[in-house]
């Protein structure tokens, strides 16, 4: 198998094509794959640093522990922070004649990463578009994904090549999940994020508000360190739901640089209450809102 490749000089003219009468053949492998899965959960947002991925592992391990089949894809090219979060660093998936396999981390959750197809954790991989959109093509068609419920998508911010090629290509039943933080400068680039789900005819979830409001580790009360109600307020403006707020919880941080997310621990902190909050929402929308 051509497996993704991990590295390459900044392209400078088109790339190669494939055989004329290969595209079909593989478009068709591609429809195959995608119709053993469920619901495609895209987690978007039109900014950066706003803990998108964090929502998106913790909304894939909650799902797997309520016994659904689910897989995490992250098309993050260029700074891929999955493996980190699950604990998947120095790991590598492998391929089985034409066919990638991902990685299991826990029972019920497929995982696969362009992360976890580098030699090293501080490789870069430097690419323009055109290559992005075949490596998306080919983590899609060529991953034995197997029957799944959903499929979580951890896209990087903004509205370019990687989540356009991604909504593009994986097709219905697809909902959008948009992360925004409360603070107005993160809420002005999130409309242009619904703006583009709307311009792909994707339906919208709903809003996740993370950072909304920081968990003091010693009294338990929450202060808004961002504002307050910026995701509420952008919901409401939208017409769209808000799934709920994730507090600015220092265990979450922890837990993400020990590879365990807050959604994989029992308790009933007000982080893993949140997510519990957000999930149930998520699963009350249906697959053609």
């Amino acid at each position: 198998m051509n497996h993704v490749p991990t590295q390459s000089p900044e392209c400078s003219g088109p790339q190669s094509q494939p055989h004329a009468g290969a595209q079909p053949a593989e478009d068709l492998v591609l429809s195959e794959r995608m119709q053993r899965i469920g619901r495609r959960l895209f987690v978007l947002s039109g900014k950066g640093g706003v803990g998108k991925s964090t929502v998106a592992v913790n909304l894939a391990v909650a799902l797997a522990r309520r016994g659904r089949r689910v897989g995490l894809l992250d098309v993050d090219v260029h700074g891929p922070s999955i493996p980190t979060l699950l604990g998947l660093t120095g790991r590598r998936m492998l391929g089985r004649g034409e066919t990638l396999l991902p990685l299991e981390a826990m029972a019920g959750l497929k995982v696969v990463s362009l992360g976890l197809l580098t030699d090293s954790p501080s490789d870069a991989v430097v690419w323009r578009g055109p290559r992005k959109n075949s490596a998306i093509r080919q983590l899609l068609r060529d991953v034995d994904w197997g029957d799944l419920d959903e499929l979580v998508v951890d896209c990087p911010p903004g509205t370019g090549d990687e989540p356009l090629g991604v909504v593009q290509l994986s097709g219905r039943p697809g909902l959008a999940v948009v992360v925004t933080t409360p603070q107005e400068v993160a809420v002005a680039d999130v409309r242009r994020c619904l703006t583009f789900c709307r311009l792909l005819d994707l339906p919208i979830a709903g809003i996740v508000e993370n950072m909304s409001g920081m968990v003091c580790p010693h009294c338990g009360q929450t202060f808004a360190l961002f504002g307050e109600g910026g995701g509420e307020r952008l919901a409401r403006e939208a017409g769209v739901p808000l799934l709920g707020r994730i507090p600015l919880d220092p265990a979450i941080g922890k837990g993400g640089d020990a590879g365990l997310p807050s959604a994989s621990q029992e308790g009933d902190s007000p982080t893993h209450t949140a997510f519990k909050v957000v999930l149930d929402a998520l699963l009350s929308v249906p697959a053609s809102a």
